[in-house]
C-alpha cells in the first residue's frame, strides 16, 4: 500500500489546511474527466481520494500514523493490548457503500472540484450532477445489527433503485455515502427512532430495572433484556438508591467503524412502592420506622 503522505506530497506534520490544498491540486490534475482513457490517471485519482479520506479525519489519521497499512484494525489491536495488560471510545465500508459521520468535508471538496472541472462531452462542458441526498429512518435494533435497504434515485425522468448497506453502530445523523456506479453518488442521512425501552448516548445504552423497594434496601438480582434479545441477571447492591446506575461492560451498541468494540449498558435502579399492604406488613414497616427514629 502506498504511503498516504507521499501520495499527497506532504510531510507527516502537515496541518489540515496543507492536506486540503494538496488534495485539491492533485485531484484537479488527475481527474478522469480531464484524462479520458488514461487508466494510470484514474488509478492515481482513486489513490489521492483514499489518502485524503484517511488523513483529513483526525481519528483515522492517528490510527494510520500508529499502524500504517493496518490502521483499519487499530481498534482490534488496541483492544488486544488492553486485554494483555489487564491479564499480567466517518470512514468505514459496507458491501455496497461507505459511511461517514460528523464531517462532510470530502463531499464539499469533490463538489467544488467537479464544479470547476465539469464533464467534457461532445465538445461542450457539463457540470457534474450534485450527489442525491436522501433521509432514511431505522430502528435502534437495525442500528445495532446493521441493515440493508433499497433506495431510489430519479434522474432524467427515470427511476433507478440501489441496495445500500447501513453499517452497525450508525447513530442519529450518521451519513452513508454510496457510489453504486461511476458518476452516481448518493448520500443518505440516517435517523434512528427512539426506543420504548432503551435510551442511547453514543455507544452506550440505558434501561430501567423496576424492582421492589425492599430489594433496593436488601440487595438481590433483577432480570433485564439486552438490545439483541438476551435475558441476563443483574446484581442489585444493598442500599441501592433510586436512579443509581449499574454498568454492564460491552453490552451496549457496536462502536461505529470497529469490528468488535462495544459500548456499555447501564441499568438504572427504579424501586417500586407496593400498591397494597397487609396488616402484618404495615406493622413491620411501622416497627422499622420506630427503630430508625431510635437511632436518631
Amino acid at each position: 500500500m502506498a504511503d498516504y503522505y507521499n501520495v499527497l506530497g506532504i510531510q507527516k506534520n502537515a496541518d489540515q489546511k496543507e492536506i486540503r490544498r494538496a488534495f485539491r491540486e492533485l485531484a484537479r490534475k488527475y481527474h478522469p474527466d480531464l484524462n479520458p482513457g488514461d487508466e494510470g490517471a484514474e488509478a492515481k485519482f482513486k489513490q489521492i481520494n483514499e489518502a485524503y479520506e484517511v488523513l483529513s479525519d483526525s481519528d483515522s489519521r492517528r490510527k494510520y500514523d500508529a499502524y500504517g497499512e493496518r490502521w483499519k484494525q487499530a481498534d482490534h489491536i488496541e483492544a488486544q493490548r488492553r486485554a494483555s495488560r489487564a491479564s499480567h471510545d466517518f470512514t468505514g465500508a459496507g458491501r455496497r457503500g461507505n459511511w461517514r459521520q460528523e464531517s462532510d468535508d470530502i463531499f464539499a471538496e469533490f463538489e467544488d472540484i467537479l464544479g470547476d472541472i465539469g464533464r467534457y462531452r461532445g465538445g461542450r462542458v457539463e457540470t457534474a450532477a450534485p450527489p442525491s441526498e436522501l433521509s432514511e429512518t431505522i430502528s435502534l435494533e437495525q442500528a445495532y445489527a446493521g441493515t440493508t435497504m433499497t433506495v431510489s434515485r430519479t434522474a432524467r425522468g427515470s427511476v433507478r433503485r440501489f441496495e445500500v448497506d447501513i453499517p452497525r453502530g450508525v447513530d442519529d445523523g450518521s451519513i452513508v455515502r454510496v457510489t453504486p456506479e461511476r458518476g452516481i453518488e448518493i448520500r443518505i442521512r440516517v435517523s434512528v427512532e427512539p426506543h420504548r425501552v432503551f435510551r442511547r448516548d453514543g455507544a452506550d445504552l440505558y434501561t430501567d430495572a423496576n424492582i421492589p423497594f425492599e430489594q433496593a434496601i436488601l440487595g438481590g438480582e433483577a432480570q433485564v433484556r439486552t438490545l439483541d434479545g438476551r435475558t441476563i441477571w443483574v446484581g442489585i447492591p444493598a442500599n441501592s438508591q433510586n436512579g443509581q446506575n449499574i454498568r454492564l461492560r460491552g453490552q451496549g451498541m457496536p462502536k461505529l467503524g470497529s469490528t468488535d468494540a462495544m459500548g456499555d449498558l447501564y441499568v438504572t435502579v427504579k424501586p417500586q412502592m407496593p400498591e397494597s399492604l397487609t396488616d402484618e406488613e404495615r406493622e413491620l414497616i411501622a416497627r422499622f420506622r420506630e427503630l430508625r427514629a431510635e437511632r436518631g
